[in-house]
Formats: C-alpha cells, structure tokens, sequence
C-alpha cells in the first residue's frame, strides 16, 4: 500500500479537487436531465449526450488548470480520438457512467474521478446526480459519503450469515456465467441496478459483491475501485490479485468487487 507521506502531492488536496469537480458536474448533468437532451450512438454502440460532454469538458479543464503536471485522461476524449500520455500518476474520468439508465430516465448513474498511481487507484470521488450523493475515498486513509443528512465515514460490511446482498448489471441480469459464478453459494438477495452505483453500494456496506463478467473500461472503475477499497473492500480480476491500470486499450477483464473478506472465499 502507497504510504500517503511519501507521495510526491498532496493526496487529500487532490480528493478535495475531485470531489468538487464531481459535485459540478452532477449539476451540469441536473440542469440537462432537467432541460431534455439528445443521445447519439457512438461508433462503439455505446450512448452518449451532450450531458457526458458538458461534464467531461468540465472536469478536465478543471483537472488541468489545477494539477497541470498531472495527466487527466477522459472517456469522451479517447473516444474522439485523443492520446494522453498517463505517466506515473494520472487521472481517469467518466464523466458519466451508466448514460443508458441517465437516457432511459432511471437514475443509477454516477460521476466517476479517479486518480491512479503506480497502476493501483489511489483516491477516487463518485457523485450520484439523482440522488444528490457524493462517495469518496483515499486508500489508507477512509471512504466517506456525503448526502442530504451530511457527511458519514463508511465501510464495507461483514457478509450476513443468511447469505450474501449481491449486486449485478442490469444489462447483464440474463448472463449464463452470472448463475454459473452463483452456484454453490448462499444467496440471501439478487438485484440488478446499472452504473458504478454497484460501487457505493457495496462500500457502504449495503451489499456484499459485484461480479462484474461483462466488458469495462478503466475510467469506468478507477474512483469506484478506490472507494471500495478504501472502505475496506477489494477489486480483484480473474487470477485473484487486485484490479490494476495502464492495460492496452483501457479494458478491464472480468472482476470480482467484494466487501470484507470471506474466510476461505478464493474463487473470483
């Protein structure tokens, strides 16, 4: 684990820039839900509006003004065509993860910031516009949220003994390996919700795993991986180890979010 003291920045000043620049971007994307708004499919299939673009210009100009020498690498970006060198330490932004719920009117979305260093996700700050919900966290040091109640430190939870809460895409609900992964574990509850928000979830102790087995991108789980993690939980690809960043092409394989550890639990 990174000793935050030995780092050559301010780690909680930049969780501070991050969890600002969410918390405009959830209004930028507010005010556009609320105004109407156009998706067009990208060249990937995959959605996008003019609120995944107001957002990520915001945040990046916002990235880049206050940590120039600090590479800042977004979703849209990438997709239009532009390279950003990584570096040791940089971030990763989508600045908003889950548009098909944002475009099908549902509101499991989020505002991912994450920053990366060393390829492992140091801090991370997720906002969640509908809710009016921001999660952050700084590996080593606590994971915390901030709602309407105002702000609670929070960690990940002890699976229950009548089974584990498991979270799963809601676009992958229908997924061979999904009941294939299930089999031979006790199952207390099942349900289906799109985005990162799978991330909160689980940090906040509300459930117990995510089994992600369909395709992501790095700057779709950069801020959530941090959270989870510095909640007390894990992100672990297929061999076991920890999720880790700088692959080609951005992709992640197949993981496996998890809460606290299960005794024994080694099948990922």
């Amino acid at each position: 684990m990174t000793e935050l003291a030995a780092l050559p920045f301010d780690a909680e000043a930049l969780l501070a820039l991050a969890a600002r620049l969410a918390d405009e971007a959830a209004a930028l994307i507010n005010d556009i839900r609320d105004n109407g708004f156009e998706t067009i499919i990208k060249a990937d299939k995959s959605p996008v509006t003019e609120a995944d673009k107001a957002a990520e210009r915001h945040i990046l100009a916002g990235l880049r003004a206050a940590t120039p020498d600090i590479p800042a690498i977004g979703e849209e970006e990438v997709a239009g065509g532009t390279f950003v060198e990584p570096g040791v330490t940089y971030w990763l932004v989508d600045p908003l993860d889950g548009t098909r719920e944002f475009a099908a009117g549902r509101d499991d979305f989020t505002v991912n910031i994450g920053l990366i260093h060393k390829n492992r996700p140091l801090l991370g700050a997720m906002a969640l516009p509908a809710y009016d919900q921001l999660y952050t966290g700084l590996v080593g040091r606590g994971a915390w949220r901030r709602d309407v109640d105002g702000l609670t430190e929070i960690t990940t939870a002890p699976p229950p003994e009548d089974g584990l809460r498991i979270l799963a895409s809601r676009h992958y609900a229908d997924d061979p390996r999904l009941k294939d992964w299930l089999a031979g574990r006790k199952v207390a509850k099942l349900g289906n919700i799109g985005s990162a928000a799978k991330f909160a979830r689980v940090a906040e102790g509300e459930a117990d795993f995510y089994p992600r087995l369909g395709p992501t991108m790095e700057w779709d789980t950069a801020a959530p991986q941090a959270i989870v993690e510095a909640a007390g939980g894990r992100v672990l690809d297929e061999s076991g180890a920890p999720l880790s960043y700088g692959k080609p092409g951005w992709f992640n394989p197949p993981f496996l979010c998890t809460g606290r550890p299960l005794e024994n639990e080694d099948r990922t």
